[in-house]
């Protein structure tokens, strides 16, 4: 290949790379090396009638069942698809973190690669989204999977969650969601938190919709999930849970602590000098002379851990740029003009 070729070629991709698709579709993949054809193909069939521009961005993590090489040759010859491989098996939350850090549309789509998902939902939940929403999640209602193993653990799961966080969704565990682009842009996901974003999204202010999508069994390939993640997504649940009530404010939960233990050392220490000294007691082999000490120590340990938190959460939200707030959007000055706001 000449220069010139490379030169245009190059020109070809700076001016692709500028014009964002309306929505993007972002399927995390796993060993789904035989899932895969069907799937793009099934995804661009149902968006074929839609009249706006759309990409499918796949994020391979880690597969080593040929995938990341499916994905590769198709991405060379398919115009609506991207691959994004990553060197390693991260996990599901990473990858679909890489997938919404590479999307471009405005709007972002979702899903599963093993065809459990239906794509012919995308347009239904593009047409909710469209009602004012702007995080719809799908309910695999009538799900097909084990009972025992998937259905009972997913129950548990959701109502769990559901108390903790205040969202009440029937499915917090389906992939099958369309977001606003605005809503994911400042997410940052670690561990086990990819099933708590409508929950992170809530935090943020969005306003959440949930409606019945289509579960179907697994065709090729075996399931990623089990039992295990459990213990996981519990640990993950208690952080998304400090981060609804106490990002901004952790000093309200340690220094409350702290001063509770204070306190709780300061009257066992008084009682304690009063058998000692108004009694004439011998307080050295009482467990509550031992007691006092450790409130006491704890107290003061959880109190400066509290102040060391408030510092940390100033200098993590200072030296981002990221306001303690949300503005969904600005009405000009006449009251004509509705801007909206990103964030």
């Amino acid at each position: 290949m000449n220069t010139s070729s490379i030169s245009q070629n190059a020109q070809r991709q700076d001016i692709s790379s500028l014009i964002s698709p309306e929505l993007s579709v972002v399927v995390p993949v796993y060993n789904e090396v035989e899932s895969l054809p069907h799937l793009i193909e099934a995804i661009a069939t149902s968006l074929k009638e839609m009249a706006f521009s759309y990409e499918i961005v796949c994020v391979d993590d880690g597969s080593t069942d040929g995938s990341a090489e499916l994905l590769k040759s198709l991405a060379q010859t398919r115009t609506d698809l991207r691959a994004v491989l990553l060197r390693r098996n991260y996990g599901q939350t990473p990858a679909m973190s890489a997938g919404f850090n590479y999307a471009r549309g405005k709007v972002i789509i979702t899903m599963d690669g093993d065809l459990q998902n239906d794509p012919a939902d995308i347009p239904r939940l593009l047409a909710k989204l469209e009602e004012g929403y702007d995080l719809v999640s799908g309910w695999r209602k009538n799900r097909q999977d084990a009972a025992l193993s998937r259905l009972l653990p997913s129950k548990i799961a959701n109502w769990l969650i559901g108390r903790v966080t205040g969202v009440e969704l029937h499915d917090y565990g389906c992939s099958l969601k369309a977001y606003r682009s605005e809503l994911v842009a400042d997410m940052n996901l670690y561990g086990e938190l990819h099933r708590f974003l409508p929950a992170l999204a809530f935090i943020e202010g969005a306003r959440i919709a949930e409606m019945q999508v289509r579960h179907h069994a697994r065709k090729f390939g075996r399931s990623k999930y089990g039992i295990w993640r459990t213990f996981r997504v519990v640990m993950d649940l208690l952080t998304v849970y400090f981060m609804k009530k106490f990002l901004t404010r952790p000093m309200h939960v340690f220094g409350l602590f702290g001063m509770v233990a204070i306190a709780l050392g300061i009257l066992l220490g008084c009682y304690l000098t009063f058998l000692k000294l108004a009694l004439g007691q011998s307080i050295g082999d009482r467990p509550l002379l031992i007691l006092a000490v450790v409130l006491l120590v704890t107290g003061v340990q959880l109190f400066s851990f509290g102040l060391l938190a408030e510092l940390l959460m100033r200098t993590y939200h200072e030296s981002q740029g990221r306001p303690i707030y949300r503005v969904r959007e600005v009405v000009g000055e006449n009251g004509n003009n509705s801007n909206k706001i990103d964030g």
